[in-house]
Order: C-alpha cells, then structure tokens, then sequence
C-alpha cells in the first residue's frame, strides 16, 4: 500500500512538471494586444507597488504576463492550488498558502504583508470557489488598508478551450491573440465607512465585468 502511494506521488510529480512546462511554452507563443498598458507601465516606472484583479476563469495569461514583475499571490491549500503554486514560484511570485475561505482575517494579514514590503499583489476577486464573477472584499479591502492603487484586469482569448468547471475556466490555444485591457488605478479612500466600502467593492465588480466584456467584443 504504501509503495503504491510512492509511485502515486511521484507520477503526481512528474505530470504537475511536465505540466507547468507545457503552460510556460504555451504562454510564450501567444499574441498580446493591450488597452490602456501606460497606467500599468507608470506604476511600474515609479516603483509603486498595486493590486491587480481579475476573474478566476480568465487568470492564466494575467498571472504569466506578470511574471517576474515582484509579485505576491495567495494560494489555496487546495491539489489545484498546488500546482498553481509551483508554476507561480517558477514565475518569481512570492507565493503564501491559505483561503479568504477559511480564514479572512489570515489572508487579509498575508495580503497586507506582501503590500507592507512593496510587492505588488495579484488577486482573483471571485476565487477559489465562487461564485464567478462575483467580487470578494480582499483586492478592495487591501488597496485601502494598504493606501496603493486597484487595478482591474479584463482579458479575452480568441481561441480559447473552456472546462466545464465552476468558474468556466479558459486556456488559450496555441498562438491565440490576447486582448488585454486595464482599468484607470482605483484610489480607496482608508477613511470610508463599512457601507462605503462595500458600494466600492461591489463598482469595482461592475467596472471589472465591464471589462471583460468590453475586452470579449474588442478581440
């Protein structure tokens, strides 16, 4: 029995590899288009450190494109986490394991820490379970607690394979075009209210699905 889980283990390992290089290689064969990159460009010329959201169904290319820029990511402890884990630390993230499920107290503190020692922070507001496209408090809470600028993220694939799960995740075919626009940085205020704070939360899920269908019908 426990040879079997040895070998499990180990093919486990070497499909989560072969897997993480076949994504690097697919990622580099796609065809990037953007909307508005200067204000990304800006951030980054300044050395400001942000958050930047975008749907979990749509997250592959977002997190390639912003490999080795000093990022930090926060991970579910999830199989599935663990293979995003691996590819997100070959892609220089600084990567914490945990849930906004589990523990919003926690994650929000891990999210914050990574902001406290100016890495910028990557965030899938309706992630790891849903529902989709529906946005969370943690990429908002962060920028205010934080005092640094929200970007929101829209991205569409032109050839794309859709799985059938819950949030209709999508890879990109090989040497698709990619559209990708950015929202203006979103600026929240430390001093507003619970109910302030939450009408934010819920313009930003308006502005982000907005862009995303903006960026479906540019593409």
């Amino acid at each position: 029995m426990e040879l079997k889980k040895h070998k499990q283990k180990i093919l486990r390992f070497i499909g989560n590899l072969l897997l993480s290089n076949v994504i690097n290689v697919l990622c580099k064969t796609l065809k990037l288009e953007h909307e508005n990159k200067p204000v990304i460009d800006k951030l980054f010329i300044e050395n400001q450190n942000f958050v930047i959201a975008f749907w979990h169904g749509t997250m592959l290319v977002p997190w390639f494109i912003n490999r080795n820029r000093n990022f930090g990511a926060l991970v579910s402890n999830s199989k599935d986490g663990d293979l995003l884990a691996k590819i997100l630390i070959k892609w220089n993230y600084i990567v914490a394991r945990g849930s906004s499920n589990s523990g919003g107290k926690e994650a929000l503190a891990t999210l914050l820490n990574f902001a406290d020692k100016n890495y910028s922070v990557a965030i899938t507001p309706d992630g790891p379970t849903g529902p989709p496209h529906k946005m969370k408090a943690g990429a908002v809470i962060t920028a205010k607690k934080a005092g640094i600028p929200l970007i929101l993220l829209g991205i569409n694939y032109s050839k794309k394979y859709v799985l059938n799960s819950w949030d209709k995740f999508q890879i990109p075919k090989p040497f698709s075009k990619i559209y990708v626009i950015y929202s203006e940085p979103i600026f929240v205020n430390k001093n507003l209210s619970y109910d302030e704070t939450s009408n934010i939360i819920l313009e930003c899920e308006t502005e982000l699905n907005n862009l995303q269908s903006k960026a479906e019908n540019s593409a």
